[in-house]
């Protein structure tokens, strides 16, 4: 699986993507975010206020919670604001 992150999640995490191996517990979206959080306190800060952070899927912005097969590519990115 493909994970990128872009602005300030980029920063935060010192990576712009990597690529895991989807641990078995791993089955759906919302188990992959708690599952970064896991991964260090960099992670836990990033994604502690998930209404901060917006998710494509296959590049497809989603709000549900899909299930995960471990071939996806998926982006974590802060709102876009216009003006």
């Amino acid at each position: 699986m493909k994970i990128l992150y872009f602005a300030w999640l980029r920063s935060s995490l010192g990576k712009s993507e990597e690529t895991i191996t989807l641990p078995e517990e791993v089955t759906h979206l919302n188990d992959l975010v708690d599952w970064l959080k896991k991964r260090g306190p960099e992670f836990e800060k990033a994604f502690s206020d998930m209404s901060t952070v917006r998710i494509a899927l296959n590049q497809e912005y989603v709000t549900d919670n899909p299930v995960l097969n471990g071939d996806e590519e998926i982006a974590f990115f802060p709102p876009v604001t216009g003006g």
